[in-house]
């Protein structure tokens, strides 16, 4: 399917991938140190491989979580629905 829309669509899946990163990795990492099951510095550790590595493993479901928000809120949009997607001076 051909998918064309202005710059700066994929934001979203950004946000995504960092709120995924920050509830599914960072959050049980730091309730581990809090409760001391984990030593600081592993926690500290954690945190940080976790950071840099997760949002590139998830970057690609990200993306697509992306486009099946997009395309559930805005059916119209696609072309299956004779829809051309948004124009570059279309207003959201």
């Amino acid at each position: 399917m051909r998918l064309e829309q202005g710059e700066g669509f994929f934001l979203g899946s950004m946000s995504i991938n960092y709120g995924v990163t920050l509830l599914g990795f960072l959050l049980p990492v730091l309730f581990l140190v809090a409760a001391g099951w984990i030593p600081v510095n592993i926690g500290i550790g954690l945190g940080l491989a976790g950071a840099i590595a997760f949002p590139f493993v998830f970057y690609r479901s990200s993306r697509s979580w992306w486009l099946m928000f997009y395309f559930l809120v805005l059916p119209h949009e696609l072309p299956a629905n004779g829809g051309q997607g948004r124009g570059q001076d279309d207003e959201f």
